[in-house]
């Protein structure tokens, strides 16, 4: 009998098993990494308070901005090119791959950095903030190591060998962080102005990118010397899988035509990718200066736009779990699309999209209703709460819109969601200038969820249409809108009344401690309730809970015995 069919079945199924187990450790490496960037801004307003907190968010997203432009798409058009070598056996060309790949960042983050650190007072003017600028410097150094740093990323993630990416990730956000706390005490302590303290705060990516690139440079190294060691002279031992054939003899293209084919693949991928930046960057140059130009002091203007900033981390949280749920559904979409399976392509999109506007819905009206209680527990103050209950709904609209991109992806169309959130920049653009010197930041919030309603209304439609997909409105709104209805009944009555309760108990907490057990008690109520009209009302059928992993074993036998599902 012959074997070698089943020894090649093997291997592929090995290699299948091996990336999808790289995608889930960089995946999860992602979430972490995430997470830390996310929530470490409460600690740094707690500590550092809200003039710093305004000139840090007007200076990270401008780095941001400015990365992704350096960097340019390279980490996947270096994943994608060192991928071909390598399933040649042309190990050595993949190497020249990240080489020049690595020449070409270098030269850009070089220019970047000198754009950004000798052009940071006038930055720093055209955002209407001379104390950003400290800042600026501080953060501009980053650009000279993560530029190159993507390359290396890129280089392993070609070889399907995502340990290095996802080490380096968390070890980037965890350096970051720690560097970050270590110099704002450092510079509080030394009395030094909000300006500085937050330029030590943002050096924190400096710190970071040299440990990430730190760890790259350990497997580089660690790869190079198992070459050496085991003699295998051009083989390829990135992901661990020895390569023999041989490289063709003639035809090797030339390092400045291999340059130009890396730049022509990168440049529409940043051309995509830099919508989501430059809609938050929006607000770093139009806030500040609106405030000032209509009366506010510079330092008064930045403290606003710190109190601003409060409702972002936690529409950036659920986003993060709405981006962590659309992870599958490209390849879904795609495969079932590939299949000519038009029913499949409904059914995941349908219940994706679904699923998203039930927990984004109830998100939004919950922290709405929360906002001040939440506003204290993690900022010490109720200061901006009514800017943070309106920004809140941005998370429906931002979730939607990264689900309904995900589906529009799925299904090959790729530009559309950059096109309608640079349409949401430009929105935004129009209503801070209308909205601003009216309100101030809560006209800013108020402009925020109009942009995310543009850009998630946009992208839901096109996907809904592109997907064959006709909701019906009483299962989609009308019974999802009773469940808020009674949700938000359970949160007034956990607002309105367990304070007095704890008082009638003899229970004193101090003002942070009483936010704490009412946020708390709010979210787990408002949660219940919420789940449950969902549940009697057929919003959420049984069948639909078992497609969700392990929940759906363990709630459904307990659902049933609740009466709550047949």
């Amino acid at each position: 009998m012959d074997e070698k069919p089943q020894v090649h079945n093997r291997q592929k199924q090995g290699a299948g098993l091996s990336l999808l187990r790289g995608a889930a450790v960089l995946g999860a490496a992602a979430v972490v990494s995430k997470l830390i960037g996310t929530m470490q801004k409460i600690p740094l307003q707690n500590l550092a308070g809200d003039g710093v907190f305004g000139i840090y968010n007007a200076v990270y997203p401008l780095y941001i901005l400015i990365l992704f432009l350096a960097t340019a798409g390279f980490p996947l058009v270096v994943s994608k090119f060192v991928s071909e070598q390598v399933a040649m056996g042309r190990a050595g060309e993949a190497r020249r791959v990240l080489r020049v790949a690595t020449a070409i960042l270098a030269v850009s983050g070089l220019i970047f950095f000198l754009l950004l650190y000798f052009g940071a007072d006038r930055i720093a003017f055209w955002m209407g903030a001379g104390q950003t600028s400290p800042a600026i410097r501080s953060v501009s150094f980053a650009l000279l190591l993560v530029p190159v740093m993507s390359a290396l990323r890129g280089y392993y993630q070609g070889h399907q060998n995502m340990l290095p990416t996802a080490v380096s990730q968390v070890v980037e956000q965890t350096v970051r962080v720690a560097t970050m706390f270590s110099l704002l005490l450092l510079f509080m302590q030394w009395g030094y102005g909000p300006e500085w303290i937050a330029a030590g705060a943002t050096f924190g990516s400096v710190t970071g990118a040299v440990a990430g690139l730190g760890v790259m440079l350990y497997y580089w190294q660690k790869d190079r010397r198992a070459q050496r060691d085991g003699g295998l002279k051009g083989e390829d031992v990135g992901n661990g899988v020895h390569s023999t054939a041989a490289r063709p003899a003639g035809g090797r293209e030339s390092s400045w035509s291999l340059a130009r084919r890396l730049l022509a693949y990168a440049l529409p991928l940043c051309l995509g990718s830099v919508a989501l930046p430059i809609l938050t960057l929006v607000d770093s140059f139009t806030i500040p200066r609106l405030l000032t130009d209509h009366g506010l002091g510079e330092a008064e203007a930045l403290y606003q736009f710190g109190l601003y900033n409060h409702g972002w981390p936690l529409v950036q949280l659920v986003a993060m779990i709405a981006s962590s749920m659309s992870a599958a559904l490209v390849p879904g979409i795609a495969d079932a699309l590939q299949k000519g399976d038009a029913a499949g392509v409904r059914r995941v999109a349908a219940f994706s999209l679904r699923i998203t506007w039930l927990i984004g819905l109830a998100a939004s009206v919950g922290m709405a209703v929360l906002a001040e209680p939440m506003n204290v527990m993690f900022y010490k103050s109720n200061d901006g709460s009514w800017a943070m209950a309106v920004l809140a709904f941005t998370a429906l609209f931002s979730t939607l819109n990264i689900v309904a991109s995900s589906v529009l992806q799925g299904l090959g169309a790729v530009t559309a969601p950059a096109l309608y959130l640079l349409a949401a920049a430009a929105a935004k653009i129009a209503a801070n200038a209308a909205l601003v010197p009216r309100w101030g930041i809560d006209g800013a919030a108020a402009a925020a969820v109009a942009a995310y309603a543009l850009a998630g209304g946009l992208a839901l439609a096109h996907a809904l249409r592109a997907a064959g997909i006709r909701p019906a409105p009483g299962r989609a709104v009308i019974k999802p809108m009773l469940g808020i209805g009674l949700m938000i009944l359970g949160l007034l009555a956990v607002t309105r009344g367990l304070p007095p309760l704890l008082a009638a108990l003899g229970a004193a907490l101090p003002p942070r401690g009483l936010a704490v057990a009412v946020t708390l008690a709010g979210v787990a109520a408002g949660a219940a309730v919420y789940a449950l009209a969902l549940l009697r009302a057929g919003v959420v059928t049984a069948a639909e809970l078992e497609r969700v992993p392990k929940l759906g074993r363990r709630a459904l036998p307990l659902l049933r015995k609740l009466r709550l599902l047949p």
